[in-house]
């Protein structure tokens, strides 16, 4: 019986940690959490393209990148694409590349929905998501911006917004990148 007693007063007592650990961290917005990678090389990769063929992210040096990772099955990536869309038409005489990083998802799956929504630009497939764990993907959609000399200026998490797209690309096409929007 006097067990009982203790467990009376230590179950209580033990679950405050635990109740504070938990309240404290889904109160943390993931949006906040700083990237290390704005100012660094952006993580090179040689990934086979939808078509077959193999994008080297080195081969991209010189020009503007704007590197999304998408699903699918990513709700938020449909409300973005639109965006992406008008971003490519825009800025292909200006430098700029927009390449799509197929995360956890298929061929098939990626080419119909591209296929669907328009968009001209190379997506790439991410087997086992090295290239997504080299960039830090909490999850899609992210995208990075890559300046012309490779280095990472900006990461968006979450979809893009017209003004985040247009003023990242507007800042690495002339040069004004040292100002977070």
């Amino acid at each position: 019986m006097r067990w009982m007693r203790w467990v009376r007063w230590l179950l209580p007592l033990s679950a405050v940690p635990v109740v504070l650990l938990l309240g404290y961290g889904l109160t943390r917005n993931p949006r906040i959490v700083p990237s290390p990678l704005p100012g660094q090389p952006a993580p090179d990769f040689a990934l086979e393209t939808l078509d077959g063929d193999t994008l080297r992210l080195a081969d991209l040096r010189g020009q503007v990148v704007v590197l999304n990772f998408w699903a699918s099955w990513c709700l938020a990536c449909i409300d973005e694409h639109p965006l992406l869309v008008e971003a490519a038409r825009r800025y292909r005489d200006r430098g700029v590349r927009i390449v799509g990083v197929v995360y956890q998802d298929t061929r098939e799956n990626a080419r119909a929905w591209m296929a669907e929504r328009g968009g001209d630009w190379t997506n790439v497939l991410d087997p086992g998501s090295r290239t997504a764990i080299a960039y830090g993907l909490l999850g899609v959609p992210e995208t990075f911006f890559i300046d012309r000399d490779g280095r990472v200026a900006y990461k968006q998490i979450g979809p893009l917004t017209r003004t985040v797209l247009t003023t990242w690309i507007e800042r690495l096409t002339t040069g004004a990148a040292g100002e977070r929007p």
